[in-house]
């Protein structure tokens, strides 16, 4: 008795059948990696793009707050400088009056200041900042009162505040509040710029733009920080009341800023940020061609034309000075 098998053309059949589904099995798998990865690109720029964003809203928020010092501005009868309270070797500075601390020039203090990098150097403390970008100089009280001296970092400068007196100093001079009525206030001096670092990721060498920071300690100047990866081109526009009204009357690019602009008290009261985040390593299945990516709908808009293969996102919001103009100012 013989037990018959499968025929050529069943086997034949099979095999085929097997094939397609190996095959269906097999394409469904990349599309899924490739669909992952995608996602997960996405996801970090969205995450750069919102992280970039806010570290830069706190910072501008914080602009023309200066504790419980309510004089218009700052002068040689009203501020005074601890012992070894001065800029710092290699100070961040663009103009008159706009080192990390007031001096006597007959201009008014700088609080908040921009300016578009025409080379790697900027502000006589930058050497690597890239071109054709803004950079955002910040000088603030940080919101965090301290309650004694005795609480100061000595690696950070501080600001104490009477209604009609100020001083600045460190923690290392931890100069005792002179009334019951004085404030202590954390002080920071940030600049903000875009630059390039090498990187190695997945034992792949790559140049990546960096969001930086230079912040101003105790005993080391202007120091910098990398503050994100992936961003690649900052940009502001700058919304300033005019004529006292408390409203924004015109809206001016860095470029369009005069130095009048800068040292008006309380004329800018608004600040439009835009961010251009690019994926940190290229993507072989993108290929882009002429591309553009607009920071901004100003006449000074910034534009990149761009063909390669990195995925790009811009971000932007609008952020109110509202320690500027005054209390009660509007839109």
């Amino acid at each position: 008795m013989f037990s018959k098998g499968f025929s050529i053309v069943e086997l034949l059949i099979a095999l085929f059948i097997g094939v397609l589904i190996l095959g269906g099995v097999g394409a469904t798998y990349v599309s899924m990696k490739v669909t992952t990865r995608d996602t997960m690109v996405i996801g970090e720029m969205q995450e750069t793009g919102r992280l970039a964003l806010d570290i830069l809203k706190r910072d501008i928020e914080q602009v023309g707050f200066w504790g419980t010092f309510y004089e218009q501005g700052f002068s040689e009868t009203n501020v005074t400088m601890a012992d070894g309270i001065a800029n710092p070797q290699g100070d961040c500075f663009g103009g008159i009056n706009n080192g990390s601390f007031p001096s006597i020039d007959p201009t008014n203090f700088r609080s908040v200041f921009a300016t578009t990098a025409t080379s790697n150097n900027a502000l006589n403390c930058i050497s690597n900042v890239k071109k054709n970008t803004d950079i955002l100089q910040l000088k603030f009280l940080e919101g965090r009162r301290l309650a004694r001296s005795d609480d100061m970092a000595r690696n950070r400068y501080y600001f104490i505040a009477d209604q009609e007196q100020a001083i600045f100093t460190s923690g290392v001079q931890q100069t005792a509040l002179p009334t019951v009525n004085s404030t202590l206030w954390p002080y920071s001096h940030h600049v903000y710029y875009v630059t390039e670092q090498d990187i190695t990721l997945r034992d792949q060498k790559l140049k990546v733009p960096v969001l930086s920071r230079k912040r101003l300690n105790v005993g080391g100047g202007m120091r910098a920080e990398v503050v994100m990866e992936g961003v690649e081109d900052i940009r502001f526009v700058f919304g300033l009341d005019t004529d006292a009204d408390y409203r924004v009357d015109s809206y001016r690019s860095t470029q369009d800023m005069t130095a009048s602009d800068w040292e008006r008290l309380n004329g800018i009261l608004t600040v439009q940020i835009f961010v251009l985040v690019r994926a940190l390593e290229p993507d072989a299945d993108l290929e882009l061609k002429n591309r553009n990516y607009t920071l901004g709908s100003d006449p000074d808009k910034r534009v990149h034309t761009v063909s390669d293969n990195f995925r790009r996102t811009v971000f932007s919001t609008t952020v109110r000075l509202n320690n500027m103009g005054t209390i009660a100012w509007r839109l």
